[in-house]
């Protein structure tokens, strides 16, 4: 069975920094692209970071600059670093990978 689990969401304050992990277990994240999405309250999912096999990465344009996307091989887990934080960055964050998503960790920024 495949599991993502995501971590690391929470309370900030604009300006602030959050970093999300997401860990799978039952596959191996080297085989597989993998991305952060978000959806806001009253919006639809987006794309918010994606990483590639062999590391190449792409970004939504609301957060270019703002976030880095990394993958710890080791630990089978992938990272979302959120910098500069803003309120618009609100939402809950999921992490997918192919057909499986994780259940969701919620950011919160406060203005």
């Amino acid at each position: 069975e495949v599991q993502l689990v995501e971590s690391g969401g929470g309370l900030v304050q604009a300006g602030g920094s959050l970093r999300l992990s997401c860990t799978a277990s039952g596959l191996n994240f080297d085989d597989y692209a993998i991305g952060w999405f978000r959806q806001a309250p009253g919006k639809e999912r987006e794309l918010v970071a994606n990483i590639g096999r062999f590391g190449g990465t792409t970004y939504g344009n609301s957060v270019k600059g703002r976030f880095t996307i990394s993958r710890e091989k080791a630990k089978n887990t992938v990272y979302l670093q959120m910098n500069s934080l803003k309120p618009e960055d609100t939402g809950v964050y999921y992490c997918n990978v192919g057909r499986w998503w994780g259940q969701g960790t919620h950011v919160t920024v406060s203005s």
